[in-house]
């Protein structure tokens, strides 16, 4: 007959804290003592009990140690990970590996709620984000004055380059709260300036209080950012009218977005900007502009932007419809032709939007044909600015963008 146990899950992911075992509940502590392999990274190993269990240092990179983990599949098995597995820890990247019902988590405090408590502030005021190996540009849509972060940094050093960048962006004047092996008996919290000397024995794992101070430009929140924050040749959709075509291309978490033609990627890092899980490709034939369009969105947080040099045309002829995830946006920003949007047209799926800006009377005749054939909405955009006219001011105006709008 089956028991209880021969349904349990042989995977645990077990919360682990500075604290060793001193914090774990009892279910976490029957957990460990249960187990028959117990796999940890090697500072969490280096505080655990005496186990009857085989115990096995993690390996680095991490998803080398994911074949190893499942190869003891049908043994019980616990997997020591920080804090709560579940948010910026590792029991996400191994749930993709696993059915349902082969695995439980035992959360502990994370690293965030202990840090929240230990300088009183309310963790739902705050923004939490986890840059062990990502860039530490992704702090920049962030840094607004007044605003308080909690950041996992890897080590020590990162939070001199943390520093580095706040003094870089104008944000010096910024308070540092270096909090340092949360929940052990290595505990530390300092407090620190951005522009200051900073100590160079901060102690891993470390994670960073940010209250946000200096004079340094915060990045506007909405659609159509000024030219000045995206390093450009000149070609680069307006601010008024990227706003009105990222209006149009109306994003919404979660979705991918074609840019053809990126120029210097303002567009699809806007559409980046709108939600932390939407994903951009930019398709740029110039090498120089594709460059830069990576820089840009490096500079302004959005590093995953992924730009591709080559002819738009030519690449979705050689690419399968299946080699690739389908947008659920496109915006032709530039190189538009009549055989561009008939193969576009061909292969995207039902439902998608698709937005095209013209500036020629040849491409605004084609966007005029297509608007015929297909529906959609074509509108005129036309802006002036005022501008010196001798002694005094005029309208000065500008090229008139012509848009299509339409959902396939």
């Amino acid at each position: 007959m089956m028991t209880d146990a021969d349904d349990a899950p042989w995977l645990t992911v077990l919360g682990w804290g500075e604290g060793g075992t001193a914090g774990l509940t009892p279910a976490s502590r029957e957990a460990l003592q249960a187990a028959e392999v117990v796999f940890g990274a090697r500072r969490h190993l280096r505080l655990l009990p005496v186990l009857a269990a085989e115990v096995r240092e993690w390996p680095v990179p991490f998803a080398d140690g994911v074949p190893e983990l499942l190869a003891e599949r049908g043994r019980r098995t616990v997997m020591l990970a920080s804090g709560d597995p579940f948010w910026f820890g590792a029991g996400a990247t191994l749930a993709r590996h696993l059915e349902a019902g082969e695995w439980r988590a035992l959360p502990s405090p994370s690293t965030f709620s202990l840090a929240a408590s230990r300088l009183g502030w309310s963790l739902e005021g705050l923004t939490c984000l986890g840059l062990h190996a990502r860039p530490l540009t992704r702090l920049r849509p962030h840094l607004h004055r007044g605003r308080r972060l909690l950041v996992l940094l890897r080590d020590g050093a990162a939070v001199s380059e943390l520093a580095g960048l706040l003094v870089r962006v104008g944000f010096g004047a910024s308070r540092l709260l270096v909090l340092e092996a949360l929940g052990g008996e290595r505990e530390r919290v300092r407090h620190l300036r951005a522009n200051a000397d900073l100590p160079d024995d901060i102690a891993h794992p470390v994670a960073v209080g940010l209250e946000v101070d200096g004079d340094g430009p915060a990045l506007p929140l909405t659609p159509g950012r000024p030219d000045h924050w995206f390093d450009h040749d000149g070609q680069i959709t307006k601010p008024a009218v990227r706003a009105a075509t990222l209006a149009a291309l109306a994003p919404a978490p979660g979705e991918r977005l074609w840019d053809i033609g990126t120029g210097s990627g303002s567009v699809a890092i806007e559409w980046l900007l709108a939600h932390p899980d939407n994903r951009a490709l930019g398709l740029e034939r110039d090498a120089e502009r594709a460059d830069r369009a990576r820089h840009n969105a490096r500079e302004l947080g959005v590093d995953w932007l992924e730009v591709v040099e080559g002819d738009a045309l030519e690449m979705l002829n050689a690419q399968a419809p299946e080699d690739a995830p389908p947008p659920d946006a496109v915006f032709i920003g530039g190189g538009l032709s009549e055989a561009l949007l008939a193969t576009l047209w061909r292969r995207l799926p039902a439902g998608t939007r698709l937005v095209a800006n013209a500036v020629t009377l040849e491409s605004e005749a084609l966007l005029t044909h297509w608007q015929c054939q297909a529906g959609g909405e074509l509108v005129r955009l036309e802006l002036s600015s005022a501008a010196a006219l001798g002694t005094r001011r005029g309208w000065k105006a500008a090229y008139p963008i012509v848009q299509w709008r339409v959902e396939k």
